[in-house]
């Protein structure tokens, strides 16, 4: 996309211009009774207007698939304590074949869109701590998240691909439940670990320049649970951490190398003015950066996201 159409999609979505509307209530109320039925009902390939989807609060027990040809899509919510998207499905559940349907087919919401924006709204995978179960998988590009609750275990949020902006959102979950190869900003975002884990596990490739950034936001924990910040799915995972308050929750040691310590020489791991008493930088694997003031300094929302299109989140 030009930088000129990006600056134009991006007037129109803030003015509201050209936009359509659709009212999901699961009690009936509205012009759709699920998610999915309204995102159906959205043209295919209609990149000249944003699209509306006001989700009423409830609990929406769905899988969801925004496809690729249905982007420029809004999902607002009012509530998002009182409005989940949920379901249960897992690694191990047996497939048509009998045979364990993996990781990647667990997701509650799957946005294979580019453009999605979403508000106030919960995502959840309610299958509790039995494996990989995923509550989104993100394979579009530009895609926002504001005041919205991922509610999971392990693998809560693939970020497979794209970039993505999240800002003042909770996540829950104790293993890898930030993870993928896409680039994706985390904004005054709520990080809590419901038992022993990992936190992210980026998979950034060598080429990208960053993976995971999380700023100013917060990490708590279960009593008497422990993390790690991060580890290198693949060899030259990114996460950096940004001003973060963090709780005891965390180790000392901070990072860690996924058994592999051929990894501590391409991980690209670092911190900058953690805060709490789950910051110890003396303690750190030195492996693992601390950033000066300098080096933090520009590592911005727009030098992370911004891209050859000049996007603006």
């Amino acid at each position: 996309m030009g930088f000129a159409l990006a600056t134009l999609l991006t007037a129109s979505f803030a003015s509201g211009a050209k936009e359509n509307l659709f009212v999901v209530a699961a009690d009936g109320s509205g012009d759709f009774k699920s998610v999915q039925e309204a995102i159906m009902a959205v043209p295919i390939g209609a990149t000249n207007r944003w699209w509306t989807i006001r989700i009423k609060p409830g609990i929406y027990r769905e899988l969801v698939y925004i496809q690729r040809e249905r982007g420029f899509l809004r999902l607002l919510g009012e509530d998002a304590q009182k409005t989940v998207i949920t379901y249960d499905l897992h690694a191990n559940l047996p497939g048509k074949d009998g045979k364990p349907i993996g990781t990647f087919r667990t997701p509650t919401v799957f946005v294979d869109a580019d453009n999605v924006l979403a508000e106030n709204l919960t995502f959840e995978n309610a299958a509790g701590p039995v494996g990989q179960a995923l509550a989104i998988r993100l394979d579009g590009d530009r895609l926002v998240f504001r005041n919205c609750r991922f509610l999971g275990w392990q693998d809560t949020i693939l970020a497979n691909r794209g970039r993505h902006y999240f800002e003042d959102c909770y996540i829950t979950g104790h293993v890898d439940f930030i993870f993928g190869a896409a680039t994706s900003w985390f904004e005054r975002c709520h990080i809590h670990c419901r038992t022993n884990g990992y936190i992210a596990a980026p998979s950034t490739p060598q080429t990208q320049p960053f993976g995971f950034v999380f700023s100013n936001g917060t990490i708590t924990g279960e009593p008497g649970a422990k993390t790690f910040l991060a580890r290198p799915w693949r060899p030259f995972g990114s996460a950096i951490y940004l001003n973060t308050e963090m709780g005891a929750v965390v180790r000392p040691e901070g990072w860690d190398n996924w058994r592999n310590p051929e990894n501590e020489k391409t991980a690209r791991f670092a911190e900058y003015n953690s805060r709490g008493p789950g910051a110890a930088p003396a303690a750190r694997v030195r492996w693992a950066r601390q950033l000066n003031r300098q080096e933090a300094g520009r590592i911005t929302v727009t030098t992370v996201l911004g891209g050859p299109d000049g996007w603006k989140p």
